[in-house]
Parts: C-alpha cells; structure tokens; sequence
C-alpha cells in the first residue's frame, strides 16, 4: 500500500512537472490573434484621424492669394528672433563679419538690421 501511494505520488509530481513544461499552443495562438487584431483596429483609428486633419488643414488653408508684394527693405523679410539674434551678438562685441555668418546672412543685412534698430531706438 505505502508503495502505491509513494508511485501516485512520483507520478503526479511527473505530470506536474510536464504540464509546466509544455505550453498551451492554442492559447498562445489566440493571444497573438487578439493582439493583431487590437493592433489593426489601433491602426485603422490612426490613419482615420490622420484623414479626418488632413481634411480639416485643406478645408482651413486659403486660396493662394496671385499679387505679389514687395517689401520695402530686406529687414522687414527677416525673422523677429533673427533680428534680436544679431541685435545680440551686435551688442556682445562680435564682428559684424562673425554675425553674417553665424546667423547666415548677407553683410548688408546685418548692417541694416542693426542700423534699422538703432534708428528704433533714436526715435523712442
């Protein structure tokens, strides 16, 4: 009797073991399925969204206005952080050469970038 019990015993532990040891195929089979089908749900959202702003960036965009204008000095073309970019390195001491290339622009621009400024100032 105690070597029945002491068989059933070993042979439970055994299958214990096995049944940890393999894997459940199907199961893992089904997550995966799940996992690609939330994926291309998510997917299909996205690219949903990404038309639907699409639409609304041509709906909200103006016609291409056809005059052309011209300004009056080049100054006025350039970016307000540009100019307060080589207002400041004017204003360090750095060449005027040295501006020009930092902030890639003509000679002449940093001249009348900063001359524009200073006649700003002259008359505040």
């Amino acid at each position: 009797m105690e070597y029945l019990l002491i068989g059933l015993l070993v042979f439970s532990s055994i299958l214990l073991l096995i049944s940890f040891f393999t894997k459940d195929h199907v199961k893992l089979e089904e997550e995966i399925e799940q996992m690609t089908i939330t994926h291309m749900q998510e997917m299909y959202q996205i690219k949903k969204k990404i038309k639907i702003l699409e639409e609304e960036l041509l709906i909200q965009e103006n016609p291409p206005s056809y005059t052309v204008h011209k300004p009056n000095n080049t100054a006025s073309q350039i970016n307000e952080i540009l100019k307060s970019q080589v207002l400041s390195l004017y204003q360090q001491g750095i060449s005027l050469e040295q501006i020009a290339k930092q902030s890639t622009l003509s000679m002449d621009t940093v001249i009348t970038v900063i001359e524009d400024a200073t006649k700003a100032r002259i008359k505040t």
